[in-house]
């Protein structure tokens, strides 16, 4: 729950302020952050900030790497662990990041050069990524196959057949067929490839099954496997 309640706190807009209610609780009160924790506060903000407008498809966002997955595990044991470390609440470190984001936005907005405010920030905040959520491998060729018939039997089931299943259509048949000349080129046979296929496949449709129906985020390097899927003199 802490999780949901801290990210839930970024994404709502300011209450006007209102007259105290005597039978009210006292007011939220931040914690006093240390430079690190408050360093380390401000790039789970930025991450926080940076992933949901490369959701939204901005431009500038989309230069940094995809932060949807690996910036929210980041956001996450950051907040959570300086709740443990200021012996706060989950409302106290919610506040400092609100105000961290209020902070970054009006610099942003302020400055002649907002790209380089957020730029400034952002070159030492993916080293910290880097070293708490480090990047996972890329998807194998299979893996990439899985993951496009899968993207495709979701758009299909919601579109038919639409230009875009034609194309997912089209990269997993690609993709597939190059992953079983990988597997042939290994020595497995026919059935051999086939079970492969089929175990990988049940591997991912648990992994995806396990999800938070609540959690959007994915981890999944859909631009690696676009580029395994084109012509091989383009790669």
């Amino acid at each position: 729950m802490k999780s949901l309640l801290l990210l839930l706190s970024l994404q709502t807009a300011a209450v006007p302020a209102t007259a105290p209610d005597p039978a009210t609780p006292a007011p939220v009160t931040a914690p006093t952050l240390t430079p690190a924790q408050r360093e380390d506060l401000t790039c789970a903000a930025a991450f926080a900030i940076i992933a949901s407008e490369q959701s939204r498809g901005v431009t500038s966002a989309l230069a940094y790497p995809t932060l949807v997955g690996r910036g929210r595990a980041y956001f996450v044991t950051t907040a959570e662990r300086i709740v443990d470390e200021t012996a706060s609440n989950d409302e106290a470190v919610a506040l400092a990041l609100t105000q961290i984001v209020t902070d970054l936005q009006t610099q942003a907005a302020q400055s002649n050069d907002p790209a380089g405010v957020v730029e400034a920030v952002m070159t030492p905040c993916l080293a910290k990524l880097d070293a708490v959520v480090p990047m996972a491998p890329p998807p194998t060729m299979l893996q990439c196959a899985v993951y496009l018939q899968l993207a495709f039997d979701e758009v299909s089931g919601r579109e038919g057949d639409s230009a875009t299943a034609r194309d997912l259509k089209t990269l997993a048949t690609v993709l597939e067929s190059r992953a079983r000349d990988e597997m042939r080129d290994e020595g497995l046979s026919g059935n051999e490839a086939d079970r492969r296929f089929i175990e990988t496949r049940e591997a991912i449709d648990a992994r995806e099954k396990a999800r938070d129906p609540e959690d959007d985020a994915t981890d999944i390097d859909f631009e690696h496997c676009f580029d395994l899927a084109r012509p091989a003199e383009k790669r």
